[in-house]
């Protein structure tokens, strides 16, 4: 297998297993909330700590990455998250459980460290493609949704090996903190070397500079839609299903990965597409997509209320949208920021990681306060329109100066 090859194979799978692991209290924070008794707040912050720790080191750990290469970074993040994870098993009190989430939570940065290390082995033409095809990894969010739920149930009160993996919803973590030092295993050992490190010798006030570009911020306001709101609606949407159309905890972990397949698995075609037809059209089809589709879902409620059929295709139409927007708003990076996708993928990381972190107290905070149990829906439509009047105005002022220019020519 190419070198190149083998980067995109062993990143994708160590993003797999860690986004997993950074939303695995999505589908963990029912059984935990009943044993620990918990409300919904209680739980979303649970989530929201594990959120925002994955968010706050996505610029360090990509100027980290064009540094030392991805594969150093990669496996020191993959044996670190194994700790903190395997802890929560063994949590004995909430607050117990919010340390473990901040520490494990740092798995979420585990982003930018695969979009610097491919970014140093593909070619600026296929770049789109191979950023698509990593970023398909948070695909991880629907392991736990598929895989706990049974694993939960089969797990014997007493565990497996002697109690070395607990029983019930304990022996999850365990189980993927496994997981993580056998991944952190197959890319040390399989990895090209040397590794590519496009920002060695160059100070970090320089990789920074590009951050001062309006542009780089604008990036990460389209991220917060794309993908922020795919972080908070992963965690959110188990609930909703449950509290609204009274399902079990297990129907509600696979209708939610019916929305988590797309919006995971069509990065690659995002980034196709984006190779192809450039990054700006792309994104603008998903914006004006998701827009009319946050319309009906946004309406959902007891006087207008959507099938569970009806609902969950919308939800899922949504999910195609952040999947193919999520490679698009990439693919912007390496064509305006070349030599920096390190610190600038960092930033627009950060911003919608960052996003998923406030949106879920936020929908939460709104529930709570009005009784609106689709909240969700209205913040998304909401964020996207904002998006998209700003990148509409910003393909009119490109006109604006095509047009200029061709007067002056």
């Amino acid at each position: 297998m190419k070198p190149q090859m083998r980067v995109l194979v062993l990143s994708t799978l160590a993003f797999t297993v860690l986004f997993a692991v950074w939303l695995m209290f999505g589908i963990l924070g029912k059984p935990i909330g009943k044993d620990f008794h918990l409300d919904k707040s209680q739980i979303y912050w649970l989530g929201g700590t594990a959120v925002l720790m994955g968010a706050l080191l996505r610029l360090p750990f990509g100027i980290l990455t064009d540094r030392i290469g991805g594969r150093n970074v990669m496996v020191g993040l993959l044996l670190w998250t194994a700790i903190p994870c395997a802890m929560v098993s063994f949590c004995t009190t909430y607050t117990e459980l919010l340390i473990c989430a901040a520490l494990f939570g740092i798995a979420g940065n585990s982003f930018s460290v695969g979009i610097a290390w491919n970014s140093a082995w593909f070619s600026k033409e296929t770049q789109g493609t191979a950023l698509g095809t990593f970023g398909a990894g948070n695909v991880g969010a629907s392991v736990t949704k598929v895989f706990a739920p049974a694993l939960i149930l089969s797990l014997p009160a007493t565990g497996l090996l002697n109690g070395l993996i607990p029983g019930g919803w304990r022996g999850i973590p365990v189980i993927y903190a496994i997981l993580l030092v056998i991944t952190a295993a197959l890319v040390f050992f399989f990895s090209p070397k040397p590794e590519r490190c496009p920002g060695q010798g160059r100070t970090t006030a320089a990789m920074l500079t590009p951050l001062r570009e309006v542009r780089v911020w604008r990036f990460g306001l389209y991220y917060i839609v794309v993908f922020g709101a795919y972080v908070s609606f992963s965690l959110w949407l188990p609930m909703y299903y449950t509290d609204v159309y009274g399902i079990t905890l297990a129907k509600a972990g696979f209708l939610t990965c019916l929305f988590i397949f797309p919006a995971s698995l069509l990065r690659p075609l995002g980034g196709y597409l984006s190779d192809k037809f450039g990054a700006r059209p792309v994104t603008l089809a998903v914006m004006i997509g998701m827009l009319l589709l946050c319309v009906p879902l946004s309406m959902n409620g007891p006087t207008f209320k959507l099938s569970i059929e009806l609902f969950t295709a919308l939800v899922v139409l949504v999910g195609v949208g952040m999947g193919v927007g999520k490679a698009s708003v990439y693919r912007y990076i390496p064509d305006y920021f070349p030599k920096d996708v390190g610190a600038v993928g960092g930033l627009v990381g950060t911003l919608g990681a960052l996003g998923g972190f406030v949106m879920m107290p936020l929908f939460g905070m709104i529930e709570s306060s009005s009784g609106i149990r689709q909240s969700a829906f209205l913040v998304l439509g909401l964020l996207t329109l904002i998006s998209l009047t700003w990148l509409l105005v910003v393909v009119k002022q490109l006109r604006s100066k095509e047009t200029e220019a061709l007067a002056a020519s």
